[in-house]
């Protein structure tokens, strides 16, 4: 018999940086909006996000009818540098994430540094499809800043 533990991974580790060619301003602006109503799945399909950007503003997906699906809580906001959110973002079982989103202009051009992590029994499906997930949503933030620029 395998023990439960055995299935799931404790923790998880990802670390992006993309150039954005856009002023931090811009930047900022498209990663909100991405966090938010402009949340979209990799098919382009809305996922129906709100995002309240402050100090314990709630992130979540919005499913109407009162349903829907708490993915964490400002933990940080420093804008237009710094948002920083925590909790069980996607994950439906005994795990906390958190999320640092940090912005650096340089030259008329910013520089986008995303962390993820998390710990908890994470199925390690989740945590191979998740940095898909991100890749794709950092790449909608950037379009949407260079389009604004």
């Amino acid at each position: 018999m395998v023990a439960a533990t055995d299935r799931y991974q404790a923790s998880l580790r990802i670390e992006r940086e993309i150039q954005i060619a856009a002023p931090l301003q811009a930047a900022y602006e498209a990663l909100v909006e991405q966090l938010g109503p402009g949340a979209e799945m990799p098919d382009g399909a809305s996922m129906a996000m709100k995002f309240e950007a402050w100090p314990g503003g709630r992130w979540f997906r919005d499913l109407g009818n009162d349903a829907g699906h708490l993915w964490g809580h400002v933990q940080v906001i420093k804008p237009p540098k710094l948002i920083e959110i925590s909790g069980p973002l996607f994950m439906s079982y005994p795990a906390v994430s958190h999320l640092q989103y940090r912005l650096v202009e340089q030259g008329g051009e910013t520089t986008l540094k995303f962390v993820h992590r998390a710990i908890g029994e994470l199925d390690p499906e989740h945590c191979e499809g998740v940095q898909m997930g991100w890749d794709d949503q950092l790449q909608r933030v950037k379009r949407r800043a260079e389009k604004r620029s």
